[in-house]
């Protein structure tokens, strides 16, 4: 059997930066699985593990706009310190879950606190960068009716939604 469209797929991965830092990896943990076709995993991971194998491995270099986007500078905004109640202590590099313009809910982090104005950012964490993932294809199975229409694969201790 081959990744394809409504495949669930279990990989081992470790993703690094441009300088080969380590960013995430599951070598020694878990592997990630996921559906394949339901935009679970960056889009350029995804294009490059179709067709593949289980036991292929592969390194695959992902571009911004294929992974977590381009940063974007319209997505840093500078809020009132009273925007954050019941916190005493703000400091960079706090992450707090806010109201995007769109009504989703989405992850901004602290950049900055002056004063009573805090610089926030919207941006995804590895947004601009270049993701290098060395993959190890392990597994490939058919998705149940109810992974497929919750767009997403159950474990072995299932859920409710």
């Amino acid at each position: 059997m081959s990744i394809a469209a409504d495949k669930v797929v279990s990989i081992e991965y470790t993703l690094t930066d441009d300088d080969g830092e380590v960013l995430d990896t599951s070598v020694g943990d878990e592997p990630l699985v996921y559906l394949h076709g339901a935009e679970n995993i960056v889009e350029g991971l995804e294009r490059a593990l179709e067709g593949r194998k289980p036991g292929d491995e592969l390194e695959v270099v992902v571009e911004p706009e294929d992974g977590y986007g381009d940063y974007l500078v319209e997505l840093v905004s500078t809020v009132e310190r009273d925007a954050f109640v019941g916190v005493e202590d703000l400091e960079v590099g706090m992450e707090f879950e806010a109201e995007a313009p769109d009504g989703e809910s989405q992850i901004v982090v602290v950049r900055a606190v002056d004063g009573d104005e805090v610089t926030i950012d919207a941006n995804h964490p590895l947004a601009g960068q270049r993701l290098h993932f060395k993959v190890k294809v392990l597994d490939i199975r058919d998705a149940s009716e109810d992974e497929l229409a919750h767009g997403h694969p159950h474990g072995d201790d299932d859920h409710e939604h």
